[in-house]
């Protein structure tokens, strides 16, 4: 029997959150919207994309401009999870679990899209005059009084939650990042980190947007730069990694090098967990920042918002482990950053301080993205008055995170994640009724059909 040490008590939790339930309930929800929709969300990928280069300025009530609003909740979804969660789910599930995450991703285009229709639909604005919503608002504003109590439990879950995936977890992995390949110290990494935060979060929404409106897309070409020469260099494995990817997905992966082996459902809940904690459809994060947009269109911002999925997981994620599968560097038993540093030094020069900066700069717009989420979930449960202690704590969290060893830190925030999921996935279904109506009053409407990119 084994000791019952903080570890093991992790692992049993997580191994629950995550279990075929949590697997069932995410993919079904996706499944279920995209079904609903008629396949709309993979139909319309085009007309996101013209919505998203016409809004750079918005057109109605909001904070910042349709596109911002995209940034932000891709600052805060490429991160870690595009260097750090592919490589872990691909060392543990093998190649199979880049297909379930291919999988999740193409249904939680559909759960983005629901999630940013009803953050737009039910909205406020708060005493500051500013427009906030989520998860706790269309739960609360969108089935009544009754169900207030689901939307706070969502809230406190996102503020615990931010602290692990949006803060700690991040500034851990810039830290220990920029000190393996440049030598920098965790603690003057941290304090670097801190400031940069702070004066950021000072600015609130409006700044932080338009930081995210800069850094974001240009270390997204960075990234997909140098992914694409190694790809380009190695075009004829790419097939056979392919057919390594899908056939991984329904047969075990025997033992070989430095890979332990890994069963069908390892590679199915490796490549779903991890493909959440990348792209996080299903999370209810993402629609806080779209509720901010300025939009009276509910339906355009959940078009643009279903694009974070796309260009996470099914464009960022897909090259990176593209790159670890054509490298050989998948079955090597490294893991994590390390995993990916190896796999791009064995095709580029300075490879690994390719990797260390991109993790760097993921991770901190991540930590500025999730910095917003959670001020909101607090200001949800407990006013205005909670946002500066919040910010101050935010930022103190950043320097504890990149100084400390997490030890279980990464396990927690699994479980956070887990739990802020469930209270949104039931929001989503019980008002799904709503998602379809306005999609299919947007699409069929006279005024709209020379707008609404119809096929």
């Amino acid at each position: 029997m084994e000791p019952l040490t903080f570890q093991n008590i992790v692992g049993t939790i997580n191994g629950v959150v995550w279990g075929p339930v949590m697997l069932a309930l995410i993919l079904g929800t996706g499944l279920y919207l995209c079904i609903g929709l008629k396949g709309m969300p993979l139909r319309k990928i085009g007309y996101g994309f013209r919505l998203l280069l016409q809004g750079r300025k918005g057109s109605g009530d909001g904070d910042i401009s349709p596109f911002n609003a995209l940034m932000t909740s891709l600052s805060a979804t490429v991160g870690t999870g595009n260097i750090v969660g592919v490589a872990t789910a691909i060392s543990i599930g093998g190649p199979g679990a880049l297909f379930w995450m291919w999988c999740t991703a193409l249904v939680g285009m559909a759960t983005k899209y629901g999630e940013a229709v009803l953050a737009v639909e039910y909205r406020e604005t708060n005493e500051r005059g500013k427009k906030v919503g989520g998860p706790m608002y269309y739960i609360r504003n969108g089935l009544g009084p009754n169900w207030a109590w689901l939307a706070a439990l969502f809230a406190l879950f996102g503020t615990l939650a931010g602290f692990g995936i949006g803060n700690t977890v991040q500034a851990n992995s810039v830290a220990d990042a920029l000190n393996s390949s440049f030598g920098v110290s965790e603690h003057t990494s941290g304090l670097v980190m801190m400031l940069l935060v702070g004066a950021v979060l000072l600015g609130g929404i409006q700044r932080i947007a338009n930081v995210a409106g800069k850094i974001v897309p240009l270390m997204t070409i960075l990234y997909l730069s140098a992914t694409l020469v190694i790809l380009l260099m190695n075009l004829g494995a790419i097939p056979d990694a392919l057919v390594l990817i899908v056939k991984s997905a329904f047969s075990p992966v025997a033992a070989g090098g430095g890979f332990a082996g890994a069963t069908i459902m390892l590679a199915l809940r490796m490549g779903v967990a991890r493909g959440i904690f990348s792209n996080e459809a299903g999370l209810g994060s993402a629609p806080i920042a779209h509720a901010a947009a300025e939009t009276d269109d509910p339906v355009k911002q959940g078009t643009i918002a279903m694009l974070g999925t796309f260009i996470d997981t099914l464009v960022i994620c897909t090259m990176t482990g593209l790159v670890l599968i054509i490298t050989n560097a998948w079955s090597s038993g490294e893991e994590g950053a390390a995993l990916t540093a190896l796999a791009f030094t064995t095709e580029l020069p300075y490879g690994d301080k390719v990797v260390a900066l991109c993790l760097a700069l993921f991770a901190f717009t991540t930590i500025l993205g999730w910095s917003y989420y959670g001020e909101r979930c607090a200001e949800y449960l407990f006013g205005i008055k909670i946002i500066m202690p919040f910010r101050l704590l935010w930022v103190l969290a950043v320097y504890i995170g990149a100084t400390r060893e997490l030890g279980e830190v990464w396990g927690v925030a699994d479980i956070l994640n887990g739990l802020m999921a469930i209270p949104n996935l039931i929001g989503l279904l019980l008002l799904s009724p709503v998602i379809f109506r306005l999609s299919k009053l947007h699409f069929t409407s006279p005024c709209d059909k020379t707008d609404s990119g119809k096929s």
